[in-house]
């Protein structure tokens, strides 16, 4: 009879029950949220220096831990797959976006099933797993009503799941998913909705029916809201209040920012600005138009930050009045550097491009009042992108620290986060690989780690002492063909500018011990040490599978888009269908013929053909 631990005798009165005991975690009862911004710069959060009020945040570091070496894979999807799996993205298939399969095992866009999800090990130690907000690890090409479903958060781990599944989605009309079923948003612009209200508000619902109905077991939550990825979208008033603050610029803003890191710590002292980044002219040079135009776009990503930490503050009001927060750790990141995808000019509407739309200097100030609202998809230009990352050089996708090089703050139980550390800072080198072996360890789980074959390191023992070693002595990066090594406090880079021979790629060399921002090239004074860590790199890329290299992206999507279509060239849509996801859908911008609609007498259908 297996497991049973009794006796089964002719009848019931032979006979001894057993009920087997459910599986529990060691120690005290602790739950995990994880908060998992997307696009915020490492000089974002107030208590990183920044402008933008993020009290909750603030808080949360005032009571707990604030990194400054932490860092991610310098994108959304290769992140998230690291933070999962406690392992190196393409080394679980995620070698780059969700949105394409390249055909090699390092860059399936999928996580691998053979690397378990900290929600996976979790579950099996009886916690429960939610998942609210971006997920971004599920083939885009299996969104759709029909799956697969192996890839979605119910899949991997996770009890519940209430968000969405692509890198972006509008903040007025998003694409929602509800556990395994796509659904409509409970709102529009119109009635007062967004989504981060919405994310917010459902995970209110989650922790509250949790702790309602199974109050002794664990909880492990991710929380990844859109906030602040583009389209940057917010509260009018809230876009008024930044618009006015940045009408100062850039440049100012960046002296601005490092000022206020030196005098916390966050940087040492005597860390200069680097030059700013290439195409990223100075503030002044531009008209007073377009200084206008550009304040209003980062006033737009401003207040999507504020009102994220609004609603965060409404779930830490929750754990503490129901009784969670003293038993609850909190993390909180973002999973890359500002991005650079608003282009040297921004966007009102960064769509238009992929349609082969321009979108000129005066019809972005024509639109200015529009700017957040339900009718643009907006994006700030790269100067302010430079700034939220002060005082990095470049920005996400990018291998140098602009793109990789993250705020993180954690707080939890004085068990777990000594009180009497609170409100200090950490220095130690930590990756986002690093983090579920460090959740584990702090769980009192360590040994899962390694026998679910987590190869990151843990960093728990720097929460208690700051001098601590980690253990950590290499982290690789590469994104887009952009490269990186860490070793033990050098980091050797190469910016690798698309279409180009890895060749010709020139590779700098910094001693980040003493050097925190990447300001002093290293290479031609030590070229032995360059290339050692060159080899390094090699080497950590064939065992990670980061081979072979890729620097395609605008090609990838359509490679994609024709690989799913295959030698399909009709598709008909019938009346109370699903929705359909933009990825599995017929890609219309290509060439076809025009929809036909055809109706019977008890159903309709809309043929597209190609």
């Amino acid at each position: 009879m297996g497991d049973f631990g009794g006796k089964i005798g002719t009848t019931v009165a032979d006979s001894t029950p057993h009920w087997p005991a459910p599986p529990t975690p060691p120690g005290a009862k602790t739950n995990v949220l994880i908060v998992l911004l997307d696009d915020v710069g490492f000089a974002d959060f107030g208590c990183y220096g920044s402008e933008i009020a993020t009290p909750t945040i603030d808080r949360l570091a005032a009571n707990g831990l604030r990194y400054t070496g932490f860092h991610t894979t310098a994108m959304c999807s290769t992140t998230r797959a690291a933070l999962l799996t406690g392992r190196n993205h393409h080394a679980v298939g995620v070698g780059c976006l969700a949105n394409f399969d390249s055909g090699y095992p390092g860059y399936r866009g999928k996580i691998s099933a053979a690397a378990p999800t900290l929600a996976e090990t979790l579950r099996g130690v009886g916690y429960r797993n939610y998942m609210v907000g971006k997920w971004h690890v599920t083939p885009l090409t299996e969104t759709g009503a029909t799956g697969p479903f192996d890839g979605w958060p119910l899949g991997r781990g996770f009890d519940r799941f209430y968000g969405f599944l692509d890198a972006e989605t509008d903040q007025y009309s998003p694409e929602l998913v509800r556990d395994n079923t796509h659904v409509t948003a409970p709102g529009n612009y119109a009635s007062g909705y967004h989504v981060t209200e919405d994310l917010a508000d459902q995970a209110i619902t989650y922790l509250t029916s949790h702790v309602a109905a199974t109050p002794d077991v664990p909880w492990h939550m991710l929380l990844a809201p859109g906030a602040c990825h583009a389209p940057h979208q917010a509260p009018i008033a809230l876009i008024d209040k930044y618009a006015k603050i940045f009408a100062k610029g850039w440049d100012q803003t960046r002296s601005d920012r490092i000022t206020a890191q030196i005098e916390r710590g966050v940087v040492p002292h005597g860390t200069e600005l680097p030059d700013r980044n290439l195409g990223v002219q100075a503030w002044d040079e531009h008209s007073a138009d377009e200084q206008r135009l550009f304040a209003r776009l980062a006033g737009a990503y401003a207040a999507m930050l504020e009102h994220f930490d609004q609603h965060l503050g409404r779930v830490i009001d929750t754990l503490e009045a129901t009784g969670q927060l003293d038993d609850t750790i909190v993390m909180v990141l973002s999973d890359n550097g500002a991005s650079q995808e608003g282009g040297p000019l921004g966007f009102v509407n960064a769509m238009a491009p992929f349609n082969m739309v321009k979108e000129t200097i005066d019809e972005k100030i024509a639109r200015i009042d529009d700017i957040g609202g339900p009718d643009t998809h907006s994006n700030f230009p790269h100067g302010w992108a430079m700034a939220a990352n002060t005082p990095l050089k470049r920005y996400k996708q990018n291998t140098h620290s602009g793109g990789v090089r993250d705020p993180f703050v954690i707080t939890g139980p004085d068990r777990i986060v000594d009180a009497s550390n609170a409100g200090e800072l950490r220095h130690q080198f930590c990756h986002v690989s690093d983090l579920a072996p460090t959740v584990l360890e702090l769980l009192g789980l360590r040994d899962a780690a390694a026998s679910n074959g987590m190869t990151g390191t843990s960093f728990a023992s720097s929460i208690t002492d700051a001098d601590a070693s980690t253990g950590k002595t290499t982290q690789y990066f590469e994104m887009f063909g952009h490269r990186g090594v860490w070793h033990e406090g050098f980091k050797a880079v190469a910016y690798h500018s698309p279409g180009t021979s890895f060749d010709n790629d020139t590779w700098e060399l910094y001693n980040l011990a003493n050097d925190f921002n990447e300001n002093h090239n290293l290479a031609t004074t030590q070229p032995d040490q360059l290339r050692d860590l060159q080899e390094m790199w090699w080497s950590e890329a064939r065992s990670n599978q980061v081979l072979p290299l890729d620097d395609r992206f605008g090609e990838r999507f359509a490679e994609n888009a024709r690989r799913h279509a295959g030698s399909r060239t009709n598709f008909t849509f019938w009346s109370g269908m699903g929705h359909v996801p933009s990825d599995v859908a017929p890609d219309l911008p290509s060439s076809h013929s025009a929809p036909r609609t055809s109706t019977r007498p008890e159903t309709s259908a809309t043929q597209v053909a190609y």
